[in-house]
């Protein structure tokens, strides 16, 4: 209550708060205009059947659920970003961009991965319509009104970046994160709906056990994404001046447990729905019996068999190692250490150190990738257990909710306690 009477009162930070909430609410009216002429039975039936689209959908912060103007969300902004962060392993002028020049490097950064988002979300938005339009969503329409439908939503999901990024300028919090964050918060009283809507007093026990697991799995998430390895750290003592002596600070560097976020995850889900993609792809271009037969074992391949669950639990597990690779490097963080006059004690500076943080790194990641592929396959499970969609908890969705809630908790926090000072 102390913070927010602080909040309420400090002029400023009313404002910034403000402004998030002006920002959601534009993006959910924005959401809820749809591109004209969708028949939106039948376009209930294919969100339900696709689940490369029911994929897109949480990134789009739920504007591809109806068609809207803003049906790509971040989306094509957050390939960008992760194609520009692959990049970095390819190309060491991108990388020393990213790491080494400060400030106007990452800026000069986010400005490569805005120019790729208008090309990415120009395929993405064509490949979509298309796929729509071969669903029977909306009718057969000419070429100019597919290219005046495709401009919209490429204008739409470049908004929602800018906009985006006035929110984490002018506001609190990351702002792709926090609209992404909004759609899948707007989709909870729907699916709270049909819940209530198909209620049987002979499910009260399931719905018990759900809250049950519910709470459990929210507060494992909130545990591992705050927990770390401290690795403790002395900087040298030196005497300047005649007697006067600086150094001799003891402080720890912090290894955290998922080093990855949500990242792999998104990385193993792309990966796997590609043969789905494929084969939706190869059904609209080929009239082939043979390549039709493939399209449709490509497109039918269910994410309730163990094959998919296991290849999807061992591919998180991949890409938490390779994106936590990409994302800290023990030699840079060796290098640094030793020009600030720092050491880990016990262990001597240069290479030893370099091998100890990564054995240290390696140990801890190991832990937060079998939590993440678990955390991954668990509304899979869940819903092959109960049978019941919206009563499987877990996966990005859940992880993107917990990461923006806490980082937007510290934020505020970190605003407040500096008015206070």
């Amino acid at each position: 209550m102390k913070k927010f009477k602080t909040i309420l009162k400090d002029k400023s930070l009313r404002n910034r708060i403000l402004f998030v909430l002006g920002a959601l609410v534009a993006f959910r009216l924005l959401a809820a205009v749809p591109i004209p002429g969708i028949d939106n039975l039948r376009l209930n039936q294919v969100l339900d059947s696709n689940q490369f689209i029911g994929f897109l959908d949480v990134f789009s912060g739920g504007g591809l659920s109806n068609l809207s103007l803003v049906m790509l969300g971040v989306g094509p902004y957050i390939t960008a970003s992760i194609i520009m962060q692959l990049l970095t392993v390819m190309v060491p002028r991108l990388k020393a961009l990213y790491s080494e020049e400060g400030e106007a490097g990452r800026k000069k950064f986010s400005q490569y991965s805005r120019i790729i988002t208008v090309p990415l979300a120009f395929i993405q938005g064509y490949g979509l319509l298309a796929l729509f339009q071969k669903q029977g969503v909306f009718g057969d329409i000419g070429g100019g009104a597919m290219l005046f439908n495709v401009l919209i939503i490429v204008a739409g999901a470049v908004f929602l970046m800018w906009l985006g990024e006035l929110v984490s300028e002018f506001g609190i919090g990351n702002g792709v994160s926090l609209i992404i964050f909004a759609g899948i918060v707007a989709r909870l009283p729907r699916a709270v709906g049909q819940l209530a809507f198909a209620y049987n007093p002979s499910d009260l026990p399931t719905y018990i056990a759900f809250a049950l697991v519910a709470l459990i799995v929210i507060a494992g998430v909130v545990f591992i994404t705050e927990a770390e390895r401290p690795i403790p750290i002395t900087y040298a003592r030196e005497a300047r001046g005649g007697r006067t002596a600086f150094g001799g600070v003891h402080t720890y560097l912090p290894m955290r447990m998922n080093q990855a976020g949500v990242m792999p995850i998104i990385f193993a889900l792309s990966i796997l729905l590609i043969p789905q993609l494929a084969g939706n792809i190869l059904s609209t271009i080929s009239t082939n019996p043979t390549i039709l037969k493939i399209a449709e074992t490509l497109a039918g391949w269910q994410q309730t068999s163990p094959t998919y669950i296991a290849i999807y639990f061992i591919g998180v597990f991949f890409f938490t190692y390779f994106y936590t690779a990409i994302t800290f490097d023990p030699e840079s963080m060796s290098s640094n250490l030793q020009k600030n006059g720092a050491f880990i004690p016990g262990i001597r500076p240069g290479a030893a150190t370099e091998e100890y943080v990564g054995k240290v790194l390696t140990r801890v990641t190991f832990v937060g990738a079998l939590f993440l592929g678990f955390i991954a396959i668990l509304p899979i499970i869940l819903q092959s257990i109960t049978g019941i969609a919206s009563l499987a908890i877990g996966g990005t969705a859940l992880l993107i909710v917990v990461n923006v809630i806490t980082d937007l908790m510290k934020k505020i926090d970190a605003q407040v306690t500096m008015r206070e000072y």
